[in-house]
């Protein structure tokens, strides 16, 4: 009986590795079926959602030993008794350490996060950058453990991208495929991070893929529930806060205090993304004004958080207790905005000081503190209409991190599933909805999008304006000698008014320059830098001719494809 055991065993073993074998090479020549991609969505659901789930463990391992906490989610409590000079040292050496990996793994020494991920699925087929993206992990792995104020969200995010970006690039898989891999992965990680499969399915669409089609939504949904299999593996299912006062509507009169706190929390998310913002250029300045190595530019950022936990250990990490403490009403007046203010300026060091880590779990703490002070004063001006006060921080929660992301539904949705209560949906969606529609209005849509505005990457405004920067002139133009293309003598007056291209110029900069010269064509010349060929040298180095149609013609089919792929 044994021995056929063992026999059978090594059959299915045998029978599995064969499946694999099949679905790899089907993936190089034939392109997934979409029952096969179902399955290889069950797969990257799987390793994204134990990738998510070791950096959570290996976060909160290392952090327990070094602050010697035996609880890391009461790290604030253990902080503040360790000496002063400790928590001044921590964060300073991960800087340091942060500072040096970023300096070798990045050629800009900016850890990537969600803002990259959004840009590889518009931008690049669904690819990240790997090696810029194994190190921004590593970074943020020790900023979190080190004491930086910043969340695990954009981290496990990035990391899946590059999960997704290395078996795109082995199986030389095409855009289409390319961005589905990724929202698969990406809603894995964020399933396995939080235990919230809905939310981390929608996550996927709303703010990576930004898009809802059909074809995707089963492999990600697919993708999302391995990944929550695997935290609920580890944690059971069990909700990220528990909430010992289960909140309720006292009476539908209570909801315009709830419309006010939603555009309080969307003014609050402005201040904390433009504080993060704002942080990040005066760093930049006073390090150019300084000469200060880029290495050392994190190191400064842990000396300030240290000095600010000397007296405000909740900054630490994720701040999971003192989230905790305001969901529960276990902060006064005065804490909770002190906490709120102190948090966000900590926020700001760590992300504008190229730490790491993402904005997620640091929007809810700062949320679910400005929920409970507006709560507090709420319900002593106007007691016999209201419920408890608790019911404002988990709305401002919600509110502060759906601006924040710029993603109200998933959002939202991933507010009930880290804390389990779905009977208060009407306070979170009301207030959610006013926060994010004003904060997108003073702001580029969200925290990401205005991270790649900064960048001049127009992905805020939708595909008819980044699509522009990837098409170049280079692959547009008809080249010298087309029966089709004009001769050197039609543009030799052109050129004489200095209306020419550049072969390396995207469409975004060259339909104004057609819309202000009024012409048909304008000649491609190669730049200075660019050795030409010899006629090319003696015609005034021209290597073709843009026609304004030829441009309109390919703007007009990538539009018509980015749609095709959208409402499939």
């Amino acid at each position: 009986m044994k021995h056929n055991s063992r026999t059978g065993a090594k059959v299915l073993a045998m029978q599995g590795l064969a499946w694999l074998r099949d679905v790899w090479r089907i993936l190089l020549h034939r392109g997934p079926s979409q029952f096969q991609f179902w399955m290889i969505a069950l797969l990257f659901g799987i390793f994204a959602g134990f990738a998510a789930l070791l950096f959570r463990k290996g976060i909160t391992a290392f952090q327990a030993w070094i602050y010697g906490a035996e609880d890391i989610h009461f790290l604030h409590s253990f902080a503040q008794d360790l000496p002063w000079y400790m928590l001044l040292v921590i964060p300073t050496v991960g800087g340091l350490v942060v500072g040096i990996i970023l300096h070798n793994f990045t050629p800009d020494g900016r850890v990537r996060s969600v803002a990259d991920v959004i840009e590889g699925a518009a931008m690049r087929n669904g690819r990240v950058e790997i090696r810029a993206g194994l190190g921004s992990a590593m970074a943020s792995f020790l900023t979190l453990s080190t004491g930086g104020s910043a969340g695990r969200e954009g981290p496990v995010v990035h990391l899946a991208g590059v999960i997704s970006s290395w078996v795109s690039d082995r199986i030389k898989a095409d855009g289409i495929t390319g961005r589905d891999l990724l929202g698969c992965a990406v809603a894995a990680a964020v399933s396995a991070s939080f235990n919230a499969p809905i939310a981390g399915a929608l996550f996927a669409l709303e703010v990576v893929l930004r898009h809802f089609a059909v074809h995707a939504f089963a492999p990600i949904a697919i993708a999302s529930v391995a990944g929550t299999v695997i935290n609920r593996l580890e944690y059971g299912d069990v909700t990220e806060f528990t909430l010992t006062t289960p909140g309720a509507l006292q009476f539908y009169v209570e909801l315009p205090a709830f419309l006010m706190l939603g555009l309080i929390c969307g003014l609050v998310a402005v201040v904390l993304m433009r504080s993060i913002f704002w942080a990040d250029r005066v760093g930049t300045d006073i390090q150019t004004a300084l000469s200060i190595p880029r290495w050392l530019r994190p190191a400064v950022s842990g000396f300030l958080l240290g000095a600010i936990a000397i007296w405000f250990p909740h900054i630490i990490g994720v701040g999971y207790e003192t989230t905790v403490l305001a969901l529960t009403g276990g902060l006064v007046l005065s804490q909770a905005i002190l906490f709120t203010v102190v948090k966000t300026a900590a926020v700001a060091i760590t992300m504008g000081g190229r730490m790491g880590g993402g904005v997620f779990s640091p929007s809810l703490m700062i949320g679910a503190m400005t929920g409970l002070s507006f709560g507090l004063i709420a319900t002593s001006v106007l007691p016999e209409v209201s419920g408890t006060h608790t019911l404002y921080a988990f709305a401002g929660m919600g509110a502060v991190a759906a601006a924040v992301l710029g993603a109200p539904i998933s959002t939202t949705l991933i507010v009930f599933e880290l804390t389990g209560d779905w009977q208060i949906g009407l306070a979170v969606m009301v207030s959610v909805s006013l926060s994010t529609a004003l904060a997108s209005r003073l702001v580029d849509r969200s925290f990401f999008l205005t991270q790649l505005e900064r960048r001049n990457l127009h992905c805020a405004a939708g595909p008819q304006a980044y699509l522009l920067a990837l098409l170049q002139v280079g692959g547009l133009m008809r080249p010298l000698g087309d029966p089709r293309c004009a001769t050197p003598e039609d543009c030799a007056p052109l050129v004489d008014q200095g209306l020419m291209l550049r072969p390396d110029q995207s469409l975004e900069a060259v339909l104004p320059v057609f819309d202000r010269a009024d012409v048909p064509f304008l000649p491609v010349v190669a730049p200075d830098d660019v050795p030409a060929p010899s006629d090319a040298e003696q015609q005034g180095r021209l290597l073709g001719v843009l026609y304004h149609v030829d441009a309109l013609k390919a703007y007009n089919r990538a539009l018509v494809a980015t749609a095709a792929e959208e409402h499939s």
